[in-house]
Protein backbone atom coordinates (compact mmCIF):
# COMPACT_ATOMS: atom_id res chain seq x y z
CA UNK A 1 0.00 0.00 0.00
CA UNK A 2 1.88 3.81 -0.68
CA UNK A 3 0.48 6.07 1.00
CA UNK A 4 -0.67 8.55 -1.36
CA UNK A 5 -3.67 6.21 -2.05
CA UNK A 6 -4.24 6.53 1.51
CA UNK A 7 -4.04 10.33 2.05
CA UNK A 8 -7.86 12.25 2.66
CA UNK A 9 -6.54 15.47 1.52
CA UNK A 10 -4.20 16.32 -1.30
CA UNK A 11 -0.46 15.69 -0.35
CA UNK A 12 1.33 17.44 -3.02
CA UNK A 13 0.68 20.87 -1.30
CA UNK A 14 2.60 19.55 1.56
CA UNK A 15 5.79 18.70 -0.32
CA UNK A 16 8.50 20.87 -0.19
CA UNK A 17 12.10 21.62 -0.72
CA UNK A 18 14.35 24.40 0.78
CA UNK A 19 18.01 24.81 1.55
CA UNK A 20 18.97 23.83 4.74
CA UNK A 21 22.07 25.83 5.03
CA UNK A 22 24.46 23.18 6.58
CA UNK A 23 28.14 23.93 7.03
CA UNK A 24 29.75 20.57 7.32
CA UNK A 25 31.79 20.47 10.70
CA UNK A 26 34.99 17.39 10.34
CA UNK A 27 36.29 17.15 13.95
CA UNK A 28 40.01 15.47 14.20
CA UNK A 29 40.21 14.45 17.76
CA UNK A 30 38.41 11.65 18.38
CA UNK A 31 39.05 11.22 22.08
CA UNK A 32 37.84 14.30 23.02
CA UNK A 33 34.64 16.04 24.17
CA UNK A 34 31.64 15.45 26.58
CA UNK A 35 32.07 12.94 29.40
CA UNK A 36 28.55 13.11 29.45
CA UNK A 37 26.87 12.86 25.95
CA UNK A 38 29.93 10.10 25.93
CA UNK A 39 27.87 8.45 28.38
CA UNK A 40 24.47 9.20 26.79
CA UNK A 41 26.12 7.23 23.31
CA UNK A 42 26.60 4.24 25.42
CA UNK A 43 23.07 4.62 26.52
CA UNK A 44 21.78 5.21 23.18
CA UNK A 45 23.34 2.07 22.14
CA UNK A 46 22.22 -0.14 24.66
CA UNK A 47 18.44 1.08 24.43
CA UNK A 48 17.79 0.40 21.19
CA UNK A 49 14.91 -1.59 20.13
CA UNK A 50 13.41 -3.32 17.38
CA UNK A 51 9.67 -1.96 16.23
CA UNK A 52 9.15 -5.77 14.84
CA UNK A 53 9.67 -7.71 17.88
CA UNK A 54 9.29 -5.52 20.91
CA UNK A 55 4.90 -4.50 20.30
CA UNK A 56 2.65 -6.88 19.39
CA UNK A 57 1.48 -6.19 15.63
CA UNK A 58 -1.27 -8.72 16.02
CA UNK A 59 -3.31 -6.43 18.34
CA UNK A 60 -5.72 -4.46 16.34
CA UNK A 61 -7.48 -0.88 16.80
CA UNK A 62 -11.14 -0.43 18.25
CA UNK A 63 -13.38 -0.18 15.30
CA UNK A 64 -15.21 2.78 16.41
CA UNK A 65 -12.78 4.72 18.85
CA UNK A 66 -9.27 3.35 17.64
CA UNK A 67 -7.52 3.87 19.93
CA UNK A 68 -9.86 3.69 22.96
CA UNK A 69 -9.53 7.71 24.04
CA UNK A 70 -11.80 9.30 26.34
CA UNK A 71 -14.09 11.56 24.43
CA UNK A 72 -13.38 14.50 27.08
CA UNK A 73 -9.64 14.74 25.03
CA UNK A 74 -11.76 15.63 21.94
CA UNK A 75 -11.36 19.47 21.58
CA UNK A 76 -15.11 20.20 20.71
CA UNK A 77 -16.32 17.64 23.95
CA UNK A 78 -18.85 19.70 25.66
CA UNK A 79 -20.15 22.08 23.00
CA UNK A 80 -23.40 22.59 20.96
CA UNK A 81 -21.69 21.00 18.16
CA UNK A 82 -21.23 18.31 19.76
CA UNK A 83 -24.36 17.76 21.45
CA UNK A 84 -25.87 17.56 18.19
CA UNK A 85 -23.92 15.24 16.54
CA UNK A 86 -25.32 11.91 15.96
CA UNK A 87 -23.01 8.33 17.44
CA UNK A 88 -22.26 7.78 13.56
CA UNK A 89 -20.94 11.49 13.27
CA UNK A 90 -18.83 11.32 16.47
CA UNK A 91 -17.04 7.81 15.27
CA UNK A 92 -16.30 9.12 12.12
CA UNK A 93 -14.65 12.11 14.53
CA UNK A 94 -12.84 9.92 16.46
CA UNK A 95 -11.71 8.01 13.70
CA UNK A 96 -10.40 10.83 12.25
CA UNK A 97 -8.65 13.24 14.35
CA UNK A 98 -6.87 9.97 15.63
CA UNK A 99 -5.57 9.38 12.70
CA UNK A 100 -4.71 12.54 12.25
CA UNK A 101 -2.55 13.00 15.18
CA UNK A 102 -0.93 10.04 14.65
CA UNK A 103 -0.12 11.42 10.79
CA UNK A 104 1.36 14.53 12.35
CA UNK A 105 3.69 12.35 14.48
CA UNK A 106 5.08 10.04 11.35
CA UNK A 107 5.58 13.70 9.66
CA UNK A 108 7.58 14.95 12.46
CA UNK A 109 9.41 12.14 13.22
CA UNK A 110 10.73 12.25 9.57
CA UNK A 111 11.47 15.76 10.69
CA UNK A 112 13.62 14.85 13.81
CA UNK A 113 15.18 12.07 11.36
CA UNK A 114 16.43 15.21 9.20
CA UNK A 115 16.90 17.83 12.10
CA UNK A 116 19.38 14.87 13.60
CA UNK A 117 21.23 13.54 10.59
CA UNK A 118 21.67 17.26 10.04
CA UNK A 119 23.10 17.29 13.52
CA UNK A 120 25.61 14.41 13.07
CA UNK A 121 27.25 16.71 10.22
CA UNK A 122 26.79 19.70 12.09
CA UNK A 123 27.71 19.57 15.88
CA UNK A 124 31.47 20.13 16.73
CA UNK A 125 32.21 17.86 19.95
CA UNK A 126 33.00 14.33 18.68
CA UNK A 127 30.33 12.45 21.17
CA UNK A 128 27.72 14.42 20.32
CA UNK A 129 28.03 13.21 16.84
CA UNK A 130 28.51 9.81 18.68
CA UNK A 131 25.27 10.12 20.21
CA UNK A 132 23.32 12.16 17.67
CA UNK A 133 24.33 8.84 15.33
CA UNK A 134 22.37 7.03 17.53
CA UNK A 135 19.32 9.06 17.72
CA UNK A 136 19.21 9.17 13.62
CA UNK A 137 18.52 5.70 13.96
CA UNK A 138 15.81 5.89 17.29
CA UNK A 139 14.07 8.77 14.83
CA UNK A 140 14.28 6.13 12.02
CA UNK A 141 12.57 3.46 13.59
CA UNK A 142 9.77 5.91 15.31
CA UNK A 143 8.88 6.71 11.65
CA UNK A 144 9.02 3.26 10.62
CA UNK A 145 6.66 2.45 13.75
CA UNK A 146 4.12 5.03 13.22
CA UNK A 147 3.98 4.16 9.56
CA UNK A 148 2.73 1.03 10.74
CA UNK A 149 0.60 2.19 12.51
CA UNK A 150 -1.06 4.02 10.14
CA UNK A 151 -0.85 1.47 7.08
CA UNK A 152 -1.71 -1.36 8.89
CA UNK A 153 -4.58 -0.04 11.66
CA UNK A 154 -5.87 3.48 10.06
CA UNK A 155 -5.41 2.63 6.74
CA UNK A 156 -6.10 6.20 6.30
CA UNK A 157 -4.03 9.39 5.85
CA UNK A 158 -3.51 13.14 6.73
CA UNK A 159 -0.55 15.42 4.94
CA UNK A 160 1.61 17.37 7.32
CA UNK A 161 -0.23 20.64 8.90
CA UNK A 162 0.93 24.27 7.78
CA UNK A 163 1.69 25.04 11.61
CA UNK A 164 4.14 21.78 11.52
CA UNK A 165 5.96 22.49 8.32
CA UNK A 166 6.55 25.89 9.12
CA UNK A 167 7.68 25.16 12.66
CA UNK A 168 10.06 22.31 11.39
CA UNK A 169 11.43 24.64 8.32
CA UNK A 170 12.29 27.46 10.46
CA UNK A 171 14.52 25.07 12.37
CA UNK A 172 15.98 23.08 9.59
CA UNK A 173 16.89 26.35 7.73
CA UNK A 174 19.02 27.84 10.54
CA UNK A 175 22.65 27.03 9.54
CA UNK A 176 24.08 27.35 13.34
CA UNK A 177 24.02 23.90 14.97
CA UNK A 178 22.66 24.92 18.08
CA UNK A 179 19.94 26.28 16.79
CA UNK A 180 18.72 22.72 15.36
CA UNK A 181 19.08 21.93 18.54
CA UNK A 182 16.91 24.51 20.23
CA UNK A 183 14.54 23.85 17.76
CA UNK A 184 14.25 20.33 17.74
CA UNK A 185 15.67 19.00 20.72
CA UNK A 186 14.21 21.48 22.88
CA UNK A 187 10.99 23.08 21.77
CA UNK A 188 9.12 20.70 18.99
CA UNK A 189 10.49 17.58 21.07
CA UNK A 190 8.60 19.30 24.15
CA UNK A 191 5.68 19.28 21.45
CA UNK A 192 5.74 15.90 20.71
CA UNK A 193 6.04 14.58 24.26
CA UNK A 194 3.18 16.41 25.02
CA UNK A 195 1.24 14.83 22.34
CA UNK A 196 2.38 11.86 22.78
CA UNK A 197 2.06 11.44 26.86
CA UNK A 198 -1.90 12.45 26.16
CA UNK A 199 -2.25 9.09 24.09
CA UNK A 200 0.20 7.06 26.07
CA UNK A 201 -1.68 7.69 29.76
CA UNK A 202 -5.17 8.09 28.45
CA UNK A 203 -5.55 5.35 25.05
CA UNK A 204 -7.32 1.95 26.51
CA UNK A 205 -6.08 0.47 23.29
CA UNK A 206 -2.39 -1.24 24.38
CA UNK A 207 -1.02 -1.31 20.59
CA UNK A 208 -1.71 2.47 20.57
CA UNK A 209 -0.44 3.37 24.11
CA UNK A 210 2.43 1.21 24.16
CA UNK A 211 3.72 2.75 20.73
CA UNK A 212 3.37 6.08 22.31
CA UNK A 213 5.81 4.90 25.67
CA UNK A 214 8.07 3.24 23.67
CA UNK A 215 9.04 6.49 21.23
CA UNK A 216 8.53 8.40 24.59
CA UNK A 217 11.56 6.58 26.12
CA UNK A 218 13.63 7.60 23.46
CA UNK A 219 12.52 10.57 23.68
CA UNK A 220 13.61 11.13 27.01
CA UNK A 221 17.42 10.64 26.07
CA UNK A 222 16.79 12.86 23.24
CA UNK A 223 15.90 16.02 25.17
CA UNK A 224 18.76 15.30 27.30
CA UNK A 225 20.85 15.24 25.29
CA UNK A 226 20.00 18.75 23.77
CA UNK A 227 20.00 19.79 27.46
CA UNK A 228 23.53 18.72 27.99
CA UNK A 229 24.24 20.53 24.51
CA UNK A 230 23.15 23.97 25.07
CA UNK A 231 23.65 24.37 28.60
CA UNK A 232 27.06 24.06 28.23
CA UNK A 233 27.77 26.22 25.10
CA UNK A 234 24.63 29.06 26.08
CA UNK A 235 26.64 31.04 28.46
CA UNK A 236 29.35 31.27 26.07
CA UNK A 237 27.16 33.68 23.63
CA UNK A 238 27.31 37.18 23.32
CA UNK A 239 24.05 39.43 24.70
CA UNK A 240 23.00 39.58 20.38
CA UNK A 241 23.38 35.97 20.29
CA UNK A 242 21.58 35.27 23.25
CA UNK A 243 18.94 37.76 22.13
CA UNK A 244 18.63 36.12 18.48
CA UNK A 245 17.70 32.61 20.30
CA UNK A 246 15.23 34.57 22.83
CA UNK A 247 13.37 35.87 19.66
CA UNK A 248 12.66 32.90 17.88
CA UNK A 249 12.34 31.30 20.66
CA UNK A 250 9.58 33.46 22.03
CA UNK A 251 8.39 33.60 18.35
CA UNK A 252 8.25 29.17 18.30
CA UNK A 253 6.32 29.17 22.10
CA UNK A 254 3.25 31.50 20.86
CA UNK A 255 2.96 29.62 17.39
CA UNK A 256 3.20 26.40 19.42
CA UNK A 257 0.26 27.53 21.26
CA UNK A 258 -1.65 28.83 19.27
CA UNK A 259 -1.85 27.05 15.71
CA UNK A 260 -2.36 23.53 16.32
CA UNK A 261 -5.71 23.06 15.78
CA UNK A 262 -6.62 19.73 13.53
CA UNK A 263 -8.43 22.58 11.37
CA UNK A 264 -8.25 19.95 8.73
CA UNK A 265 -10.44 17.59 10.07
CA UNK A 266 -13.24 20.58 11.20
CA UNK A 267 -12.89 21.37 7.60
CA UNK A 268 -13.50 17.84 6.32
CA UNK A 269 -15.96 17.37 8.59
CA UNK A 270 -18.89 19.00 6.94
CA UNK A 271 -19.66 20.84 10.39
CA UNK A 272 -18.95 25.13 11.16
CA UNK A 273 -15.24 24.84 10.72
CA UNK A 274 -14.56 28.60 12.38
CA UNK A 275 -17.19 27.91 15.31
CA UNK A 276 -15.24 24.47 16.09
CA UNK A 277 -12.13 26.29 16.41
CA UNK A 278 -12.80 29.02 18.58
CA UNK A 279 -14.43 26.22 20.57
CA UNK A 280 -11.47 24.01 20.67
CA UNK A 281 -9.25 26.64 21.23
CA UNK A 282 -10.48 27.37 24.64
CA UNK A 283 -11.81 23.88 25.59
CA UNK A 284 -10.62 21.63 28.63
CA UNK A 285 -8.53 19.37 26.38
CA UNK A 286 -6.69 22.41 24.63
CA UNK A 287 -5.92 23.56 28.05
CA UNK A 288 -4.51 20.09 29.11
CA UNK A 289 -2.42 20.03 26.02
CA UNK A 290 -0.68 23.69 26.83
CA UNK A 291 -0.08 22.53 30.51
CA UNK A 292 1.77 19.41 29.44
CA UNK A 293 3.65 21.14 26.37
CA UNK A 294 5.01 23.63 28.88
CA UNK A 295 5.51 21.68 31.55
CA UNK A 296 8.06 19.93 29.28
CA UNK A 297 9.81 23.27 28.19
CA UNK A 298 9.73 25.52 30.11
CA UNK A 299 11.83 24.21 32.83
CA UNK A 300 14.48 23.30 30.26
CA UNK A 301 14.28 26.93 29.02
CA UNK A 302 15.80 27.99 32.22
CA UNK A 303 18.10 25.30 32.81
CA UNK A 304 19.79 25.79 29.40
CA UNK A 305 19.78 29.98 30.61
CA UNK A 306 17.92 30.88 27.80
CA UNK A 307 15.58 32.64 30.45
CA UNK A 308 16.16 36.61 29.49
CA UNK A 309 13.49 39.25 30.14
CA UNK A 310 11.74 38.80 26.22
CA UNK A 311 11.23 34.28 27.49
CA UNK A 312 10.38 35.63 31.26
CA UNK A 313 7.81 37.76 29.65
CA UNK A 314 6.11 35.45 26.94
CA UNK A 315 5.69 32.72 29.48
CA UNK A 316 4.36 35.05 32.45
CA UNK A 317 1.69 36.32 29.21
CA UNK A 318 1.14 33.00 29.11
CA UNK A 319 0.38 31.87 32.91
CA UNK A 320 3.33 29.27 33.14
CA UNK A 321 6.32 30.62 34.76
CA UNK A 322 5.49 28.35 37.55
CA UNK A 323 6.70 25.40 35.16
CA UNK A 324 10.03 26.53 35.79
CA UNK A 325 10.23 25.05 39.25
CA UNK A 326 9.36 21.42 37.89
CA UNK A 327 12.05 18.85 38.09
CA UNK A 328 12.58 17.92 34.29
CA UNK A 329 15.04 14.97 35.56
CA UNK A 330 11.93 13.42 37.23
CA UNK A 331 9.66 13.70 34.33
CA UNK A 332 12.16 12.18 32.00
CA UNK A 333 12.43 9.34 34.69
CA UNK A 334 8.94 8.57 34.44
CA UNK A 335 8.76 8.47 30.83
CA UNK A 336 11.46 5.70 31.42
CA UNK A 337 9.69 3.58 33.84
CA UNK A 338 6.22 3.72 32.17
CA UNK A 339 7.93 1.75 28.82
CA UNK A 340 9.53 -0.36 31.06
CA UNK A 341 6.11 -1.24 32.62
CA UNK A 342 4.92 -1.81 29.33
CA UNK A 343 7.47 -4.37 28.62
CA UNK A 344 6.46 -6.03 31.82
CA UNK A 345 2.94 -6.82 30.68
CA UNK A 346 3.99 -8.21 27.60
CA UNK A 347 6.10 -10.60 29.19
CA UNK A 348 3.68 -11.43 31.79
CA UNK A 349 1.05 -11.56 28.82
CA UNK A 350 3.58 -14.08 27.08
CA UNK A 351 4.63 -15.96 29.84
CA UNK A 352 0.68 -16.89 30.65
CA UNK A 353 0.22 -17.68 26.61
CA UNK A 354 3.29 -19.89 26.90
CA UNK A 355 1.93 -22.02 29.99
Amino acid sequence: MTTKKIYQLPVEITEWKFDGATEIHFNWEYDDGSADLLNLYEKGKQQQWDTSTRLDWSQDLFEENPMGMVDESIPIYGSPVWAKMTEKERNWLRFNLQCHSICQFMHGEQGALIATAKIVNTVPDMNAKFYAATQVMDEARHVETYKRLIHEKFKSAYPITPSLKTLLEQTLSDRRWDMTYLGMQVLIEGLALAAFQRIRDQAKNNLAAAVNAYVMQDEARHVTFGRMALREYYPQLSDHERNEREEFTVEALYFMRDRFDQGEVWMRSGLPVEELKAFAKESGATQQFRSRLFTRIVPILKEIGLFGPKVQKALGDMGVMEYAKIDVDKLIGNDMKVAEDFDAKKFVKDAIAAE
